[in-house]
């Protein structure tokens, strides 16, 4: 009996466990790091993405886009150009915006870092996330439109 319950426990033991989902993280060139914990995401989630070392001088974007060719600015995105501050598609963050955009922004904090939710959909306007590659990005704000040294791509895959 002793040895049959050894072996029992042996087994349970040994058994394989679910792999931990790894935090995947991408690096700018100016040390700016974006981080999600997981790049596979389910429609209709709320994924937490962070992000650190990021000039505070510069605003960006935070949302979730089609990727772009090559040096060209993330677009279309889910949540769009978010003007009334709501919602959880894209967030505007910015520590010195404009006096237009009160309430719409969220400043950075110290050492340039940020912690902000997005909702994962499907569709961005007519693009299927499922069909064409789409990711977490972060770009400059509409101050710096041709500003290419914020862009930051994890791209996702969305499951069902």
């Amino acid at each position: 009996m002793r040895k049959g319950i050894f072996l029992l426990i042996s087994a349970i033991v040994v058994l394989p466990m679910a792999p931990a989902q790894a935090t995947v993280s991408v690096k700018g060139d100016n040390g700016q790091v974006l981080s999600i914990k997981s790049a596979r995401v389910k429609a209709g989630s709320v994924i937490k993405v962070s992000g650190n070392g990021f000039d505070e001088t510069v605003g960006i974007y935070l949302a979730i886009c089609v990727i772009p060719e090559k040096g060209k600015a993330p677009t279309p995105c889910g949540g769009g150009a978010n003007k009334a501050g709501l919602g959880e598609a894209s967030v505007w963050i910015s520590s010195n915006a404009p006096a237009y955009a009160a309430g719409l922004t969220d400043e950075f904090l110290p050492g340039g870092r940020f912690t902000h939710n997005l909702s994962v959909t499907q569709r961005i306007g007519k693009f299927d996330c499922r069909k064409v590659r789409c990711a977490v990005t972060v770009r400059s704000d509409h101050l710096r439109t041709g500003d290419r040294t914020n862009d930051l791509f994890i791209p996702i895959t969305i499951r069902k």
